[in-house]
């Protein structure tokens, strides 16, 4: 570094740019649930009772809690990889259903 006020600057930014990111983080750990309207779970088919789900693709019996995408416990909700940290209902299913 050149001087003083350039190391305090670079400094400053480091650390803004840490506390930012732990937000981003906390928020994407904090997701919303996803709705059947969201464009991407439009084009998944998802639906959030499987009960509901239409289509050659659904097997009966299959739904998010039971996928090998989805991350979660025993709840009602958990987090899928496909709709970028919003949550999804356990007994929801969309098209990308695997099973686990």
């Amino acid at each position: 570094m050149s001087n003083r006020r350039e190391f305090i600057s670079k400094a400053a930014t480091i650390c803004l740019a840490g506390i930012t990111a732990g937000k981003l983080t906390s928020l994407h750990a904090d997701g919303h649930l996803v709705s059947e309207s969201d464009p991407n779970a439009k084009a998944l088919g998802y639906v959030a009772d499987a009960s509901n789900a239409k289509g050659d693709k659904f097997k009966a019996g299959s739904n998010c809690s039971n996928c090998a995408l989805f991350q979660g416990g025993s709840g009602d909700v958990g987090n899928c990889p496909l709709f970028g940290g919003k949550k999804v209902a356990a007994a929801g299913w969309c098209t990308a259903w695997a099973p686990k």
